[in-house]
């Protein structure tokens, strides 16, 4: 496991996506109380009670990660809506799929150049919080990754989840629901099935919330090969509770629907502490001994938005679990990564090469 403790400044821009990159839990009402008896964080790390819980039975809900395993993810066609022309290095679409009969948009970046003999490499990147009624699928966010990423070599595809934007759909929010998982899981199987692209050369790149959807994902599919994981909220369900403290500048209001999922879930099943074999069995890092990716996790020492404690635990349990894992710590940064993006690209670009 490799920690990196250099830093490297860069005048890269920054993601648009601000302190709503989280997607964060929606754990206190309008007034600040805690819903449903759900307590307020912490300031430091509560360890969770020692359990195996995950080997208990438990409800058959659509939130369990069993649930999401034995679920199908249908192919689709990617459906050309537009071009947005040539970036210099790679030709920028906004494409179409399927997920669950809805269409979904996403941004999709070629290579120039002639297509590889067995098809292109290709990296899906599932991007961070953003209020879905203001996502745009064809924005610049994340401009450096996927022009990194593109002139390297492989294809890039920027899904939006259900309801943001203008891909069809319900956003139930990317913790206390499923469905954006969904989204990436039947863009996997569209992406395998299209004849442009190597499909055994597939890998996933998250962000904040994304990080938690490539994380179900790639416990999920056996054709996941590579997954970068940045500043991701990828801790159990427990830490998600407990372990995410709050501040002004890390709060943002869910949308209604997402606010009406989460209070669903924690009427029906309560928190962590009292039902802890549910949220054991909904927590993919529970589970990350059935991926078979390796795997780079990236976090800021002191990232206000989303804590270090998550990617502290998940490297730990990627380890424990046998698996290929890097570590990279970049002190003196925040949730973007903009002080230290060079760095930041030039690992992950390594990353990808090495293992993808």
């Amino acid at each position: 496991m490799k920690r990196r403790g250099s830093v490297v400044a860069g005048a890269a821009a920054v993601l648009v996506i601000a302190t709503a990159a989280a997607g964060v839990l929606h754990l206190a009402t309008a007034n600040g109380s805690s819903p449903r008896g759900v307590s307020a964080a912490p300031s430091r790390a509560v360890s969770p009670p020692p359990s195996p819980a995950v080997s208990q039975p438990v409800a058959d809900d659509p939130l369990t990660i069993a649930s999401l395993q034995a679920r199908s993810y249908p192919a689709s066609t990617l459906v050309p809506v537009r071009s947005d022309g040539d970036r210099g290095g790679y030709v920028n679409t906004v494409v179409s799929f399927q997920s669950d009969g809805l269409r979904e948009y996403a941004l999709m970046s070629i290579p120039d150049g002639v297509r590889p003999a067995g098809g292109w490499p290709v990296i899906i990147l599932s991007h961070g919080y953003v209020d879905p009624a203001a996502y745009h699928t064809d924005d610049n966010a994340y401009v450096n990754f996927i022009s990194a990423f593109a002139r390297a070599g492989y294809v890039v595809i920027k899904p939006d989840y259900r309801g943001n934007g203008e891909s069809q759909g319900v956003p139930e929010g990317g913790h206390l629901s499923p469905v954006y998982a969904y989204d990436v899981l039947n863009l996997v199987s569209t992406l395998k099935a299209d004849g442009r692209i190597d499909s055994s050369r597939i890998g996933l790149f998250g962000h904040s919330l994304g990080g938690h959807e490539v994380l179900r994902a790639m416990v999920v599919s056996k054709d996941i090969k590579a997954v970068v994981i940045l500043a991701g909220v990828v801790g159990s369900f427990y830490d998600l509770f407990y372990n995410w403290p709050r501040t002004p500048a890390s709060m943002v209001t869910p949308v209604a629907v997402q606010v009406t999922v989460e209070d669903t879930v924690i009427a029906t099943y309560g928190t962590p502490m009292g039902d802890p074999a549910f949220w054991n069995s909904a927590s993919a890092i529970n589970y990350v001994g059935a991926t078979t990716a390796a795997v780079q996790v990236d976090q800021d020492v002191d990232d206000t938005v989303v804590p270090k404690v998550f990617s502290d635990h998940l490297a730990a349990a990627l380890q424990a679990a046998g698996k290929t894992v890097e570590y990279n710590l970049y002190p003196g940064d925040d949730h973007q990564f903009s002080r230290n993006r060079a760095a930041i690209l030039t690992s992950t670009v390594a990353f990808y090469r090495a293992h993808l």
